[in-house]
């Protein structure tokens, strides 16, 4: 049986990974010790996903372990000697970097050091998967010459009518704290690669969403959205009229992607991973898209002051990553991921701790490792775009 290790194994991209290679028969070990909780408070705990996983993985193995602590890690990889680590514990947020900054560093840069280190001395010859960001970029891609819509920005420069690619320029920007100490990660992944032939890739990530994500207010802006639409709690847009443009992957493809690296690694690889153009949406229109699963009108309030290096329109170019692996394409759409994102918080709510899986003919809420009968799934209604 072969061994994954994924750190930051509650939270929603490492959750998503543990499942999938889970049903593929690997055995699974996570990393995780609810520093979530720490960086934002109750409301970012994720317990409740650790549990889920022990419920529902067969053998899963949950190590309570802070990626900062060298001896720990070393010991940890040399122990298990995983066929594959994906890298997914992160602090996310550049907006509380600012408030925290040898935390920041500490998890992201150093802590990924660890962790390649760790990799290098106890099992070399296993892909390395590191979730970057799209943040590495700073607040370069508000360079591009863009175009106001009546509900959104989109780029005005035929260079990016795909999105933002690969080769797009890291320097001469402001990252915030989180982007530089991220910067700093995915550099050193790279290098690791190049200097001891470790294959890695760096997924330099979109709105990484889905049903089983613990969205707040400082990261995670679609679960975070719909959670203040069910709640009727106020949302507060920040700058840019409420036009800025995200793209959006579902949990559930960014783990299709890491399994087929996984199956087929290269060396020193980068790849932008979001949802492209297609599953790309701005506030407002996600307010639009929400109410329409909900039913119930998104309260609001606008704050003219942009967050510090928040980007204006960013859109993933897939492009290179479906030259790769063209066995890859994204496969849960925007509206699909939304209405799923919204039964989620419905059940957590009742307080329920679930997965909500596609299936045919409806979205099974999974609890506790139980499947339940499917539910009829809300309408899908047409995705919202400028004239």
């Amino acid at each position: 049986m072969k061994r994954l290790l994924v750190t930051g194994s509650s939270g929603l991209i490492g959750s998503e990974v543990c499942l999938h290679f889970a049903a593929k028969g690997w055995q699974i070990h996570g990393v995780d010790n609810n520093q979530r909780a720490v960086f934002f408070g109750p409301q970012g705990d994720t317990r409740w996903n650790q549990r889920r996983l022990a419920d529902s993985i067969t053998g899963f193995q949950h190590h309570e372990l802070d990626i900062r602590n060298r001896a720990g890690v070393l010991e940890l990889l040399q122990q298990i000697r995983p066929d594959a680590i994906v890298h997914t514990a992160a602090q996310p947020s550049h907006d509380r970097a600012a408030a925290i900054p040898f935390d920041d560093f500490d998890t992201n840069a150093v802590g990924t050091l660890n962790l390649l280190e760790a990799t290098r001395q106890a099992c070399p010859e296993s892909p390395f998967v590191h979730m970057s960001t799209n943040k590495v970029y700073g607040d370069r891609p508000n360079t591009i010459p863009l175009k106001e819509m009546a509900s959104r920005w989109d780029y005005d420069h035929p260079d990016f009518v795909h999105g933002i690619p690969e080769s797009f320029s890291i320097d001469q920007s402001k990252h915030s704290l989180f982007g530089a100490s991220k910067v700093a990660a995915d550099v050193m992944v790279q290098e690791y690669s190049r200097y001891f032939d470790i294959p890695t890739c760096c997924l330099r990530g979109g709105c990484l969403t889905g049903p089983n994500h613990t969205g707040v207010e400082l990261h995670g802006f679609l679960s975070y959205l719909i959670k203040c639409n069910l709640e009727g709690r106020e949302y507060k847009v920040f700058g840019y009229k409420g036009k800025q443009v995200r793209d959006n992957i579902h949990s559930e493809d960014v783990a299709r992607f890491i399994s087929a690296f996984i199956e087929t690694p290269r060396i020193a690889e980068v790849y932008n991973i979001g949802g492209g153009k297609d599953n790309s949406c701005s506030i407002l229109e996600a307010f639009s898209l929400v109410e329409s699963f909900t039913g119930q009108e998104q309260v609001y309030t606008y704050v003219d002051e942009n967050r510090i290096g928040d980007h204006i329109c960013y859109y993933s170019d897939l492009r290179k990553m479906r030259s790769h692996y063209p066995g890859w394409n994204i496969s849960i759409g925007l509206e699909d991921t939304i209405s799923q994102i919204v039964e989620a918080w419905r059940h957590r709510h009742a307080g329920n701790d679930f997965c909500v899986v596609p299936e045919a003919g409806g979205f099974a809420p999974i609890s506790r490792g139980m499947r339940s009968e499917a539910t009829t799934p809300p309408v899908v209604h047409e995705k919202l775009s400028g004239p």
